[in-house]
């Protein structure tokens, strides 16, 4: 019989009592060993390349900061990490953003320790996991990105980029500019300058318009066209 793989973890989290919680939680399992834990800040980094874990287990405060390019450098450095995400509440917008800078598992407030001990192994194992709830908000935004290359040609006769077709794309879907800018990994004075564009292409006076514009059946003939 084949010895059982320990899972190695390290536990990053602003709030104190989550981490204690974890370590707490975790340190039950024989098959999960916690390597390390600490706040966001400038030596975290250092410190999980330094402990080289399986998992870094996280909350979503560090993803939302300016520190939000944790993920990705630690994926460039240690290009077999893993990381599982602890949110406290199901925001869509969270999540997609936390899908897209390589969490491959969820977690929400209420789960238990059963859960997020099978959640660290999922995933150790290779796979990924999300709450139920969050899997339709994860295929709709697949399948919404999946509609981009069919549309994207809708306002290029009116001079428009291909990232500010996205952002017409996103503004029919009448959502915020906070929900573009985590929808497109950009901050949100970015997409409010995007938007301004837009505007002054299209000749526009307001968001509703620039859809309006962009989608009429006329557009539509013109690019068909091209």
């Amino acid at each position: 019989m084949s010895e059982q793989k320990i899972v190695e973890i390290f536990l990053v989290a602003e709030n104190r009592l989550l981490r204690e919680a974890l370590i707490r939680l975790l340190t039950k399992r024989s098959d999960i060993r916690v390597v390390g834990a600490n706040v966001y800040s400038t030596d975290v980094h250092q410190e999980i390349l330094a402990s080289r874990p399986d998992i870094i287990v996280m909350d979503s405060s560090g993803l939302l900061s300016s520190k939000a390019n944790l993920i990705p450098s630690l994926h460039s450095a240690i290009p077999d990490l893993r990381v599982v995400m602890v949110d406290m509440d199901p925001d869509e917008s969270t999540f997609l953003r936390a899908i897209r800078e390589g969490v491959v598992g969820y977690v929400l407030k209420d789960a238990s320790a059963t859960e997020v001990a099978a959640t660290i192994r999922a995933v150790a194992a290779g796979e990924a996991v999300c709450p139920a709830p969050l899997s339709m908000i994860l295929f709709r935004s697949v399948a919404q990105q999946m509609t981009f290359p069919t549309t994207l040609s809708l306002g290029a006769d009116l001079g428009l980029s291909q990232r500010e077709q996205q952002m017409v794309e996103l503004l029919r879907e009448r959502l915020t500019n906070k929900e573009i800018a985590a929808r497109l990994n950009l901050s949100e004075q970015t997409v409010k300058n995007h938007v301004h564009h837009i505007l002054r292409k299209v000749g526009a006076s307001d968001r509703s318009t620039i859809v309006e514009r962009c989608f009429s059946p006329r557009t539509q003939i013109r690019a068909a066209l091209i």
